[in-house]
């Protein structure tokens, strides 16, 4: 099995609502750090599961919507809270709904909300 990874960054603010979290329930930022995780068990032609140039492009494209933002203002958070949960899945379903490929078996996408602490989700 192979595995290709990419890896990128982001700030953004969010607030957490429906339980007593502390300061999380307050505006505060992160520095998220995004990891994408493709594996497959065949190459293509060139010896490439993906072309990582054409995933960093396209994360990307995905995080700079999310850059320098109050997701809880975003659409894709409406009625839920921005958890890192949540926005590991809402970044794989946007990123996998622009590439894919039929060699893909498995995708994730990994955010970690600062060095200790990540959440992913995984199709």
């Amino acid at each position: 099995m192979y595995t290709v990874a990419v890896k990128t960054d982001f700030s953004a603010q969010h607030f957490l609502v429906g339980g007593d979290w502390g300061a999380e329930n307050q505006k505060h930022t992160h520095h998220y750090a995004i990891e994408v995780l493709l594996t497959g068990d065949s190459l293509n032609e060139h010896g490439y599961l993906m072309d990582i140039d054409v995933v960093k492009s396209e994360l990307n494209r995905v995080t700079s919507y999310f850059r320098d933002s109050t997701l809880n203002d975003l659409p894709e958070f409406d009625g839920i809270n921005p958890s890192i949960e949540h926005l590991a899945r809402v970044i794989h379903d946007m990123l996998f709904g622009r590439i894919s490929d039929s060699r893909i078996s498995t995708t994730c996408v990994k955010v970690w909300e600062d060095a200790e602490a990540w959440a992913s989700y995984r199709e």
